[in-house]
């Protein structure tokens, strides 16, 4: 990679505090992220929504992802890459600001109770994580040696996590009880205040990056990086479309999870209780990444990985339960998917590729019993696929990134871009449910982790087969 740091002591610099700095803007866009999931069910009832138009959310927010990347991705193919130009920091602090903006568009649609409005808002905010996206997940990469990138990724992805295991939680008691009308009933102007908090934390956190130093980063080149270089990997291409799939597996799972707790044949919950299980939803997903740091990093024996792994689920899995308004006995099923996340590791031998393959897999599995089941077994099998979903975007991401060289930015804007997943896959599954139920649209995301799992297959013997021929042109 023809990427070199502007600083003395490249080798033996430390990252921790760049590294933690950007970990804090992770937790912060996942915890808003996921209020996504609490606002569909919240505005389906306000409007008076079909299931097609309440994913309009999405639609809307994670569209604005690819509308995003692909201007980013216009602008590196006629003129030069963006962020080569002005530096990382600079990328990350103007998509904070712009996700801040999106926030404070929260309070005039809350004022005049505009559906319209709130779907701009949306786009508003959809457009800075984009940048977010573009930029700190490639700078995390960036922050050390290739080798490790998967386990970084997962790690500050971890972090993201935890913030959209908090968000049901915290962010449903402010929506549906604390800033709700005094008879209980459903107001627009319950979505202000939270926003406008979340929009004054992120400058906070915008105001911290511009005093933290950050390493800087950038190309060397002879000329400027132009045209469409970062299509001739084929694995990248394969990589977007991996990334597509995730995105929108997952989001549809989670957009729906209240809704498919609702259902009579399910668990028959309302929104005050079913947000606590989709916290655990978001809460497998901060296990699995933390797990996926630890046995992704191929700096750590197997026998330390085996005990770091036990110990980092068991403090995740306490902080989870003193977070969601649960019982043990309620929780307790999910000690059955973290040793079952223990063995799809270990059976991965801490291989990016074959692990990605394994968990999509499981997912496929897990999606089929919530379809063709009833109760507490249906509820289990879907809240167990955020486990599973854990380590996808990091390995997807580092997977279809890696080996581009001077195009590593260009390809990010386009796994980036695939983030429009996000926003048609909910779309057809609404669909699906407003014709054919909720628990039989859960069909969509079964094709997407396929989809998941071969690319996990073929990156296994395509990036092999590229690094033997490295390997054998270097000597080694």
């Amino acid at each position: 990679m023809n990427v070199m740091i502007n600083e003395v002591k490249t080798k033996s610099r430390n990252y921790t505090v760049p590294l933690i700095t950007i970990t804090l803007l992770f937790f912060m866009w996942g915890f808003i992220t996921c209020m996504n999931d609490i606002l569909i069910p919240y505005l389906k009832q306000l409007f008076n929504l079909t299931f097609f138009k309440s994913m309009l959310v999405q639609f809307c927010f994670f569209g604005a992802y690819f509308i995003g990347s692909m201007i980013y991705f216009l602008i590196s193919m006629i003129s030069e890459d963006p962020i080569n130009k002005v530096g990382y920091k600079k990328g990350i602090i103007f998509g904070i600001f712009l996700s801040a903006f999106g926030c404070i568009l929260f309070y005039p649609a809350a004022t005049f109770t505009s559906y319209g409005l709130f779907l701009g808002a949306l786009f508003v905010l959809g457009l800075g994580f984009t940048i977010l996206q573009i930029t700190a997940n490639a700078y995390v990469s960036l922050l050390g040696s290739p080798e490790s990138a998967s386990s970084r990724l997962n790690m500050t992805q971890a972090f993201n996590a935890f913030g959209t295991t908090i968000a049901p939680v915290l962010g449903g008691h402010l929506i549906f009880e604390f800033f709700s009308a005094d008879d209980g009933s459903f107001s627009a102007v319950a979505t202000r205040i939270p926003y406008l908090i979340f929009a004054g934390i992120l400058l906070l956190v915008a105001l911290l990056i511009s005093q933290v130093k950050l390493p800087s980063f950038q190309g060397e080149e002879e000329e400027a990086i132009k045209g469409l270089g970062a299509l001739q990997y084929p694995h990248l291409l394969f990589g977007v479309f991996a990334m597509f799939c995730y995105v929108g597996g997952e989001v549809a799972v989670g957009s729906f999870i209240i809704s498919f707790l609702e259902q009579p044949q399910v668990m028959n919950l309302n929104e005050v209780v079913s947000k606590n299980y989709l916290s655990l939803y978001w809460g497998g997903a901060m296990i699995g990444r933390f797990l996926g740091a630890i046995s992704l990093n191929q700096a750590i024996s197997q026998q330390k990985k085996a005990l770091y792994m036990i110990g980092a689920a068991a403090a995740v899995f306490l902080v989870i339960f003193s977070i969601v308004d649960l019982t043990f006995s309620q929780i307790s099923f999910f000690l059955v998917f973290i040793v079952l996340n223990f063995i799809a590791f270990f059976i991965g031998k801490s291989a990016p590729a074959r692990t990605l393959s394994i968990f999509a897999s499981i997912n496929v599995l897990l999606l089929i019993s919530a379809m063709v089941n009833q109760g507490e077994l249906a509820m289990y099998s879907i809240l167990g696929i955020g486990i599973f979903n854990s380590i996808m975007f990091s390995n997807i991401y580092t997977l279809a990134i890696s080996g581009l060289g001077k195009y590593t930015s260009q390809g990010s804007s386009l796994v980036v871009m695939a983030i429009l997943g996000g926003a048609i896959v909910p779309i057809f599954q609404g669909y699906l449910a407003d014709t054919f139920g909720v628990q039989k649209s859960f069909i969509i995301p079964v094709f997407c982790y396929v989809a998941i799992l071969i690319f996990g297959a073929y990156c296994t013997k395509y990036l092999g087969h590229v690094k033997q021929d490295a390997d054998a042109k270097s000597g080694h």
